[in-house]
């Protein structure tokens, strides 16, 4: 895992409604920089069709310098849905808590911040590789489509988290970064 600044949220608010505390923003960032990538975390991208239509899709997801990347080929559905509305939702489970992220996602076209994810992927049990301004490998999930595959860059401004083990409670988690 590569070292960058955390997100620091300017606002906590505290959702549960059976007394328990607010959770520490520590807790999810803890488990999102230590539990991705692996395939056994399940994440969701949630995208808007054009006429207004959710689509959700499952992908992998990885943590390098403070951000959250994914990849995708250009002519599926959930790219085809960024380009027109970048706006999107992260949903995962994590250990001990569910977690929602609401953002945005941008195209990542530097070659330094995609050896970084590609090097994150590799560490995670996918061997991507750096092939001009988007990620190749041997094997891809079904849903990414045919390769090159371009990384997005989401970048959040409020998360939801509700723990599922103690100590219990339910937050959300507001951020000037997006």
């Amino acid at each position: 895992m590569t070292d960058g600044p955390d997100p620091a949220p300017d606002e906590t608010t505290n959702l549960d409604i059976y007394g328990s505390q607010a959770l520490p923003w520590s807790r999810p960032l803890d488990l999102l920089k230590t539990e991705l990538p692996r395939p056994e975390i399940p994440v969701f991208l949630g995208t808007t069709d054009p006429d207004g239509r959710p689509h959700s899709n499952g992908i992998g997801i990885a943590w390098v310098d403070g951000a959250l990347y994914f990849t995708s080929g250009p002519g599926t559905r959930k790219a085809r849905n960024l380009r027109g509305n970048p706006a999107c939702t992260l949903s995962l489970r994590l250990t001990g808590i569910d977690l929602v992220l609401d953002g945005e996602a941008t195209i990542v076209d530097d070659t330094a911040t995609l050896e970084k994810v590609a090097e994150e992927y590799r560490d995670g049990g996918w061997p991507a590789q750096v092939e001009g301004d988007a990620l190749t490998a041997p094997f891809c999930a079904p849903s990414a489509g045919p390769p090159p595959w371009y990384v997005y860059r989401f970048g959040f401004h409020s998360a939801v988290g509700v723990s599922t083990a103690e100590p219990y409670g339910a937050t959300r988690w507001r951020f000037s970064i997006a």
